[in-house]
């Protein structure tokens, strides 16, 4: 092979790489949402918001289905939601939502990604302090009046509205997820994402390139395990990372 016919194998790869990543994560999202309110889109919000963004993303149909059914424990075995809590190098806050039907695997897992990153896996509850648990939403800004729609927000208990580029991003604490949820059905609008997520109270900004690296591996790693849903961390990272 040339050295531009490599150059071009390789730039492919890492772009297969690249799709394959983003629609592992869009099908953990819909097994997640289908897990916690059942596998019907039309009452389930979650869900239909995760299959939505999953189908913006070309993620094949039968793939859906297929984590859907899985969510659903229909081969059999059930599973079981699970979190993890450690440290990777240079003291980074690491936060793993998991679900799994085999304990026992899912954390020698967990455990060994620490191990070869340099990492230590800690004892639940030991980042407390670190994360804060958010309502969280993404929609589109357009066709909306922000004004108006930031009063229904608040109104709803939300505790920020903040616009970036095309897009509004609105949080609150966790126990207001159910009511602002509610309130954008009541204005007939599906957010491009709703969640709950753990937000970092403080961001490691003292880390060198080497450790840095160690860590990304880390979490590469995590997101890359079957039984790893959703991973945390508090790196000082830009927003495309």
């Amino acid at each position: 092979m040339g050295r531009k016919s490599a150059k071009i194998a390789v730039k492919k790869g890492a772009a297969d790489k690249a799709r394959g990543q983003v629609f592992t994560r869009a099908l953990k999202d819909v097994f997640k949402a289908a897990k916690s309110g059942g596998p019907d889109p039309a009452t389930n919000f979650l869900l239909k918001v995760a299959q939505e963004k999953a189908k913006k993303l070309n993620v094949p149909k039968d793939n859906i289905e297929k984590a859907i059914k899985k969510s659903q424990g229909s081969d059999g075995v059930g599973y079981e939601d699970i979190n993890y809590e450690g440290y990777g190098p240079g003291g980074v806050a690491v936060f793993i939502e998991a679900s799994t039907n085999n304990v026992t695997r899912t954390a020698s897992n967990v455990r060994s990604y620490f191990n070869k990153c340099q990492g230590s896996l800690g004892v639940n509850g030991c980042l407390e302090f670190i994360f804060s648990h958010k309502s969280y939403f993404i929609l589109t800004a357009e066709g909306l009046d922000e004004d108006e729609f930031s009063l229904e927000m608040i109104d709803a208990g939300a505790e920020d509205i903040e616009r970036k580029g095309e897009e509004l991003k609105v949080t609150g604490p966790m126990e207001v997820f159910g009511p602002i949820q509610e309130k954008l059905k009541e204005l007939d609008i599906t957010p491009e994402e709703a969640s709950l997520v753990r937000i970092p109270l403080n961001i490691k900004t003292d880390l060198d390139e080497e450790t840095l690296t160690l860590n990304e591996k880390l979490i590469d790693l995590l997101e890359e395990d079957d039984d790893v849903v959703t991973v945390y961390h508090n790196m000082d990272l830009d927003d495309e990372e």
